[in-house]
């Protein structure tokens, strides 16, 4: 399935080594890239650090650099809608609620996936969030990712507050965090959320974007809702797109409606040479999604999806073929995740009819709002990990119902670890570790999707777990030592068997080598290739490599227990 190429809102952040960022680059700080935006637009996703600055578009007022664009512009717009459209007076009823939006500094210590017994050198950012009931404060999930130490300003304070972080969504970019002293909370009044908003809707997006310390306003219009990719989460969630410049350091900030109520959260924007001033927002489904999880389960859990891949069924002969009737529409499934609850009951070539009993258009589509429609797996986002839903499918021409229970999705590569460090495994040199995106990311840069393996890319975006604890293991690297002469030139190849036994996951492979009596270890590659180590050799020299490379374990902590 296309994905829209986006690109997040992120903090501007300050490394002594990224001091000259590449002028040429067009990814994140942590090079998420996603699939283009379709076949005739070669999209990219937005460098954080803002490397290609926007044209101005409207004027500048001095006071905390509060920013609108031209009110005759968005008048020209708005008339249709709502009539005559004052850019000041819908500014004017944010400012009272401006005095909750605060700035986020973190320092961040991410993992080196590369290199997993250590971990890269540690970098500030600074990021915007907004304070809510509850004593806690939202932001995004990226503006905290992999954090050593979190703090929060409030609007004209000169005090920084520790804050700690109790969640992060990681697939919602979203994240809330709380501070423990009292006085931070004093004469601050919470957010209040308001509905979703309608096309050519007043926003004003407030945050503390790069190129200034105080508090910055920008003004615009929703001209787009639709199911969108989140860049940060590898997901695809209900957002809006808004006319209002989204930079660096607007992740996380509040987007107000006319009526002062936060209707969503600044999380990225798109960059295009024919494109200006479109940035993306988190919208209160989402986000009251995410909050009603933490409330429920004391912990972030996800968002459940329908593990199934289906076909577009607009074909008249397709339709035919499957004992569809005029009065049937839906979509036909191809393939179900072997992990997933549905695998017991949905089978191949089952048409999906309606789900929760909301019919499912030929094209995949349900009605969302007049004279709109959306993909259906909105419907499933709405649900809680663990929650039922009604399916009705045609099966050989049969209607049957079943009531599925639904879970989260179990990739054979994630798109994330969870904030874990990475897992690794090493003996005579050779370095075993499970493949992620980030580790792709990490291997081959912001362009892995071209550049790594084809065998790799092609399980990365077709291949499904037939467990929950189903990996990809490959030797990432060989740390060269008189024992491993000759297989020097391994890299990131997949490992299939040791001693003729299935490798299931990285675990299994450290159990099975570390008990092993035999008197060879021999490991089977991909491509029919295989290494062979006399077992009392290769364990002697591991201590001896990991000695001269300064590795403090043959493996990481979560192998050993």
């Amino acid at each position: 399935m296309d994905k829209p190429a986006r690109k997040r809102g992120r903090k501007s952040k300050t490394t002594p080594d990224e001091q000259q960022p590449n002028p040429n680059s067009t990814t994140t700080a942590t090079d998420t890239v996603i699939p283009s935006l379709n076949a005739a637009s070669d999209t990219t996703a937005t460098d954080r650090r803002g490397s290609k600055r926007r044209r101005k578009t409207g004027k500048e007022k001095n006071e905390d650099a509060v920013i609108v664009t031209s009110p005759e512009r968005r008048a020209s717009r708005h008339n249709e809608h709502n009539g005559d459209y004052d850019v000041t007076a819908v500014v004017s009823k944010v400012v009272p609620s401006m005095d909750a939006v605060v700035k986020v500094f973190c320092v961040h210590t991410e993992p080196n996936f590369s290199l997993p017994w250590q971990r890269k050198r540690q970098y500030s950012s600074s990021s915007s969030g907004f304070i809510i009931g509850g004593r806690r404060v939202l932001t995004n999930a990226h503006s905290v990712e992999h954090h050593t130490q979190v703090k929060v300003k409030k609007r004209g304070s000169d005090t920084k507050y520790l804050a700690t972080v109790l969640a992060i969504g990681t697939e919602c970019d979203i994240a809330m965090l709380t501070v423990s002293d009292d006085e931070f909370w004093e004469g601050i009044s919470p957010l209040e959320f308001g509905d979703l908003p309608a096309l050519q809707d007043a926003v004003t997006v407030v945050g503390y974007p790069i190129g200034g310390d105080t508090i910055s306003v920008t003004s615009g219009v929703v001209s787009r809702i639709e199911i969108l990719s989140y860049v940060h989460g590898s997901t695809e969630l209900l957002g809006l797109q808004i006319d209002a410049a989204i930079n660096s350091g607007n992740s996380g900030g509040p987007a107000f409606n006319d009526k002062g109520e936060c209707v969503g959260i600044a999380f990225q924007s798109l960059k295009h040479e024919d494109a200006e001033n479109i940035g993306y927002v988190i919208p209160t489904p989402v986000i009251t999604h995410f909050i009603q999880d933490y409330e429920k389960n004391g912990e972030y859990t996800g968002f459940p999806i329908l593990g199934v891949e289906w076909q577009k069924m607009e074909n008249p002969d397709l339709r035919m073929s499957m004992g569809m009737g005029i009065e049937h529409k839906g979509v036909r499934v191809k393939r179900i995740e072997p992990t997933a609850p549905e695998s017991n009951v949905l089978r191949p070539s089952d048409i999906i009819l309606s789900f929760d009993g909301i019919n499912v258009a030929n094209d995949g589509t349900v009605p969302f709002r007049h004279g709109e429609r959306i993909g259906f797996s909105y419907l499933v986002s709405q649900k809680y990990s663990g929650d039922k839903a009604l399916v009705k499918i045609l099966r050989n021409s049969k209607i049957h119902e079943f009531n599925i229970k639904l879970a989260t999705h179990k990739r054979l590569i994630p798109a994330h670890i969870g904030g874990k460090p990475p897992s690794y495994y090493i003996v005579a040199g050779f370095v075993f570790t499970a493949v992620s995106v980030p580790y792709l990311r990490s291997e081959y840069g912001k362009d892995y999707d071209f550049d790594a393996p084809v065998k790799l890319l092609d399980k990365h975006l077709h291949a499904m777990a037939e467990s929950v604890d189903e990996q990809l293991v490959v030797v990432s690297q060989v740390l060269v030592a008189d024992i491993n002469i000759g297989y020097e030139e391994i890299v990131n190849t997949q490992v299939i068997a040791f001693n003729n036994k299935p490798v299931k996951n990285l675990k299994s492979l450290a159990e099975m080598v570390e008990s092993c009596n035999d008197e060879f270890l021999k490991f089977d590659l991909e491509y029919e290739q295989i290494v062979v180590l006399r077992t009392k050799t290769a364990k002697k020299a591991t201590r001896d490599i990991l000695l001269t490379h300064c590795i403090p374990s043959a493996m990481s902590d979560d192998l050993k227990s």
